[in-house]
């Protein structure tokens, strides 16, 4: 059974974390919110070394203080590390120098994205205590089953790495898996770039001409206010409303009163920056953006759905979840002569790129073999 201390004050922190530095390894999760925020609120952060767990409160100690653990060589294993690394850094400033994602590893073995509960259900036998989703966590003091179930999302995580590493490093995969940790811990995070705001309102890409210049520019605003404010954008200005003021492109007051969804009492003295917005839209010329493509030549455009297809039918093969092995976007900056593609570098140019070269160059050639999967054969 591992032992659980409450940690608020930043001399607990630091022992911890010293401890922690000289281990080998350690398991992370945090938990946090962001729905009234536009940047997340860190709330938790459960740390295990050994048998040993610690909730930290960073409402009642320093989460820099963590800097010390993060800059260490010890190995942090987490799971589907994305948005806690997010959080980590906007809150401490640092990420740790090395990670180890239990769900990537699971995709080396099989096993798709497996949520932390199906991987421990399926790993250790184990049953892991539900929350509800609904859950404060930046409210004090936390329950005794809310400490249940933050304890419990790293109670079982170094027993997991351990047998993910002996079956990885059993099947000639482990360091796979360890390029793709190392892609993801050094993967841009936070904010998103204001100009792009835009491309993330839902039916956006209904626009045409003039419209595309205003939502993207009203968007822009949206989007730097909600920072300035740390608000979530919505509250500063609907989706809906973006897109209506985007369609009637307002250039009075009284016009963009008269828009649907739009609030004077909490527009407040925003109505004239709104409208600063869209006389600087309508003037711009904006595209979307391809999506996520790079420019094929044109006659190996039809050969790209084949290819995904065949790499599904390889990832089938090898047990591994298609995303990791290659991704149309993969594909693409392959055939397009792409320097960088991954498909070039690494375990996926042995997997994949050596024979897409030689399909590309009509020496080998793909076809069914009777069952409906695509073979690699000699042309």
């Amino acid at each position: 059974m591992n032992e659980t201390q409450w940690i608020a004050d930043d001399a607990a922190l630091s022992q911890w974390v010293a401890e922690a530095a000289d281990a080998d390894h350690y398991a992370l999760d945090t938990e946090f919110h962001r729905e009234k925020t536009y940047y997340p609120q860190l709330a938790l952060v459960q740390l295990r070394v050994g048998n040993k767990i610690a909730l930290i409160d960073p409402l009642a100690c320093d989460p820099s203080g963590l800097h010390m653990l993060f800059k260490s060589d010890a190995l942090c294993v987490i799971h589907a590390a994305q948005q806690d690394l997010e959080v980590l850094r906007g809150a401490s400033g640092s990420i740790p120098s090395r990670i180890f994602d239990t769900q990537i590893a699971a995709g080396f073995l099989g096993l798709s994205t497996p949520s932390l509960s199906t991987l421990v259900q399926n790993t250790a036998k184990v049953v892991l205590p539900k929350a509800d989703r609904l859950t404060d966590w930046l409210r004090r003091p936390l329950t005794d089953a809310q400490r249940r179930y933050a304890a419990a999302d790293v109670a079982y995580l170094l027993e997991i790495f351990e047998l993910q590493e002996r079956r990885l490093r059993d099947l000639g995969r482990l360091s796979w898996a360890q390029s793709a940790c190392e892609d993801l811990r050094t993967k841009p995070t936070g904010p998103i770039n204001p100009e792009d705001a835009w491309l993330r309102v839902k039916d956006v890409k209904t626009l045409k001409g003039e419209s595309r210049g205003v939502a993207q520019a009203v968007a822009q605003w949206r989007e730097n206010r909600a920072m300035h404010l740390d608000i979530p954008p919505r509250r500063v200005l609907s989706d809906m409303a973006l897109l209506v003021i985007a369609t009637s492109m307002p250039q009075t007051l009284e016009d963009l009163m008269r828009c649907r969804g739009i609030d004077s009492r909490s527009l407040g003295g925003s109505a004239t920056e709104i409208l600063e917005a869209i006389e600087r839209g309508r003037s711009s010329d904006v595209r979307f953006p391809p999506n996520g493509t790079v420019d094929v030549d044109q006659r190996y455009r039809p050969v790209v759905p084949l290819v995904m297809a065949w790499i599904t039918e390889l990832a089938r093969k090898h047990e591994i979840d298609p995303t990791f092995l290659a991704t149309r976007l993969d594909v693409d900056e392959f055939i397009g002569g792409v320097e960088t593609a991954r498909l070039r570098h690494g375990w996926r140019c042995e997997i994949v790129g050596t024979d897409l070269s030689r399909l590309l160059e009509g020496r080998a050639a793909l076809c069914f073999d009777g069952v409906g999967r695509l073979v690699l054969t000699e042309s």
